[in-house]
């Protein structure tokens, strides 16, 4: 009966569901990030992402202005001015005021307090207050105001202006720039060198194949930390281990063994007629692969691009060890992020928006390719 016209198997609905809840968790978090992102701090300390499209409701406490900044009108000692301003905060509506912490609410917006020989405080909806007395204030703080207002949604560029093009921007802009002119030919090489290493071990025939494609598919296990000591000390010793030239290299050499890896598998899987039609055809090998294996082979060089991209772009260690400057000059976005994270730990809009940016690229790139991901994953998986 469960295979019935109309109605589905359990388990097709086991495994949608399944599919969905992991779509919903990935997406959650980064949704948030996004949102985060456009947001002012004291929103973001204020309430939770997913609030941010609603009127938030918080109690502050402000001081007014300092008799240092009182001035004489007539027979009067005044201080005025605006309480948001002041604090430098995002601009709401006060809703209710008090000057004391047991009574935060205890007068509405445009009431004035009478606090005795201290003087008489008025606060309107909009932050400006006015503060006058008879006898002239005294006292280097001033008074305290507690504030429930209600502030509108909000959202700014304003961290991305500061993030990627301001000078105080905690170098991302360059950190930026640093990853791309990483990642971009840390992806490339090892493509090119794995596409003739692929070939041969798929369509030439020579002794020691198969031993040299078991090495290869036993490389996929070395762990990535047991090579960097060993490597770094080859890099030095060759004068290329504290520049670009040294991290490209170390990234080449750690993809290389999944990039021939999967290549290979795809060719293999590759018609075999139309190879040796070109062969009888007069058709060098060199000439093969570039007319006919390459062009054929897209999926696969797509998907593995991507690997390589989405991993050299979301790298740390690789980046920390080979990359060894004081100056900051060539320092990638996953370093600067932490750095921030350790000196900027409370500033979470620079985090959100920093963070955000690191993972648009990869993202996009992502988005734009998935399909040859499927596509070159399935490679030689079926006969």
């Amino acid at each position: 009966m469960d295979n019935i016209a109309g109605r589905k198997p359990a388990v097709v609905w086991a495994t949608q569901i399944s599919a969905a809840v992991l779509v919903i968790l990935w997406l959650l978090p980064t949704v948030g990030l996004l949102i985060s992102s456009f947001r002012s701090a004291d929103q973001i300390a204020g309430s939770g992402w997913w609030q941010s499209i609603f009127p938030q409701e918080q109690n502050i406490m402000i001081r007014a202005k300092s008799a240092a900044d009182q001035t004489q009108e007539g027979a009067l000692y005044v201080i005025e001015g605006n309480l948001f301003e002041q604090e430098g905060l995002d601009q709401g509506e006060i809703s209710a005021w008090g000057t004391s912490s047991r009574a935060i609410a205890a007068y509405t917006s445009g009431q004035t307090a009478d606090l005795g020989n201290k003087g008489r405080l008025s606060v309107q909806a909009n932050g400006d207050y006015r503060f006058e007395n008879n006898s002239e204030f005294s006292g280097k703080r001033g008074q305290r105001v507690f504030l429930t207002s209600v502030s509108p949604p909000n959202f700014t560029l304003d961290n991305y202006k500061n993030v990627l093009f301001s000078d105080g921007g905690d170098g991302m802009a360059k950190a930026f720039f640093n990853t791309l002119t990483v990642t971009i030919p840390a992806t490339i090489i090892p493509i090119l060198i794995a596409a003739f290493a692929a070939y041969a071990l798929a369509w030439m025939d020579f002794k020691g194949r198969a031993l040299l494609i078991a090495f290869v598919v036993g490389l996929l296990v070395v762990p990535l930390q047991l090579a960097l000591i060993p490597l770094l000390k080859f890099h030095n010793s060759i004068g290329i281990g504290k520049g670009y030239l040294g991290v490209w290299m170390a990234h080449t050499g750690f993809g290389l063994p999944l990039a021939i890896y999967l290549l290979r598998n795809y060719m293999v899987g590759l018609p075999k007629d139309i190879i040796e039609n070109a062969r009888v055809d007069g058709a060098t090998e060199f000439q093969i692969f570039i007319k006919i294996i390459l062009p054929l082979s897209f999926p696969a060089l797509a998907s593995f691009a991507i690997f390589q991209f989405l991993w050299t772009w979301n790298d740390l260690l690789v980046g920390l060890v080979f990359l060894i400057d004081s100056t900051g000059d060539t320092t990638i976005m996953t370093r600067q992020i932490t750095e921030l994270l350790g000196s900027r730990g409370g500033n979470w809009e620079i985090l959100a928006t920093a963070a955000f940016v690191s993972i648009s690229v990869p993202l996009a790139v992502f988005f734009f390719m998935q399909k040859y991901l499927v596509r070159g994953l399935l490679a030689g998986s079926v006969k």
